[in-house]
């Protein structure tokens, strides 16, 4: 191999870690790196291994850790019958590659950061941030610009203004009399209604006291004249049932 060739410090250089190495010796073959071929590139990686040998073990460690792992998944992916479980629909075997894969990715995505801020720094090195200058500290007359008055514009506006608040009034006055005529219907009329509604007519029911669209006051007006009529005695009410249709009718004496 053309590692073979240079010398062992040159090699160190080249690369940060195991998986720098790992990662070059892929892009190198053009291999996919969801299906490493483990067997071509631990060869290769155990190649490089080799040529460390006189050197600094304790700087190697890690290469030879990683050298281990690798010759770890070779020999498991040589077992009877995981090619051909791999091959097929792969949902219960696992690939012993999967961990190095995994690994592979974060460190390829963390090197891509890397680069990214390295040549941020280079582009922006020296650069230093610059308070705004205001037009006096440039040297620059700035003429104010022509204050006038139009007595017609000014009254106009006021005008405008004066318009806009009456309809905001006339709103809030219709909205006030919405709401006023609407508990203008007292209990006591209500009571009077009722009475009205039932005398010499048999059992009536409650929901007949009033139309479909009528407003959930009025309903609860008309149920507070009821309880009234049934405390004076006036009345008898009947329920079936809690939250069924209540029935009225006049009290015989």
């Amino acid at each position: 191999m053309h590692e073979q060739a240079l010398k062992p410090e040159i090699k160190l250089r080249q690369f940060e870690g195991p998986l720098d190495l790992l990662l070059h010796l892929i892009e190198k073959n053009d291999v996919d790196i969801y299906d490493i071929p483990i067997s071509t590139i631990t060869s290769q990686y155990m190649n490089y291994i080799e040529s460390m040998k006189e050197f600094d073990m304790e700087l190697a460690s890690d290469f030879l850790v990683m050298g281990a792992t690798l010759v770890s998944i070779k020999s498991r992916m040589m077992l009877p019958g995981m090619q051909a479980a791999l091959g097929g629909s792969g949902e219960d075997a696992i690939d012993p590659r999967e961990e190095l894969v995994i690994s592979l990715m974060r460190y390829k995505r963390c090197r891509v950061f890397a680069n990214d801020l390295k040549d941020r720094r280079e582009r922006f090195d020296g650069a230093r941030y610059r308070y705004a200058s205001t037009a006096k500290q440039l040297g620059i007359k700035i003429n104010p610009a022509e204050q006038s008055f139009s007595k017609d514009e000014f009254n106009d506006a006021v005008a405008l203004i004066n318009e806009r608040n009456e309809h905001r009034f006339t709103d809030i006055t219709s909205k006030i009399k919405h709401i006023l005529r609407r508990d203008k219907l007292s209990v006591k009329e209500r009571i009077k209604s009722i009475w009205r509604s039932i005398t010499g007519k048999g059992k009536i029911l409650f929901s007949s006291l009033f139309g479909k669209k009528t407003e959930k006051i009025d309903r609860v007006v008309s149920f507070l004249a009821v309880l009234e009529l049934v405390r004076d005695n006036k009345i008898n009410v009947e329920q079936e049932r809690n939250f069924g249709e209540i029935s009225i009718e006049e009290k015989k004496v």
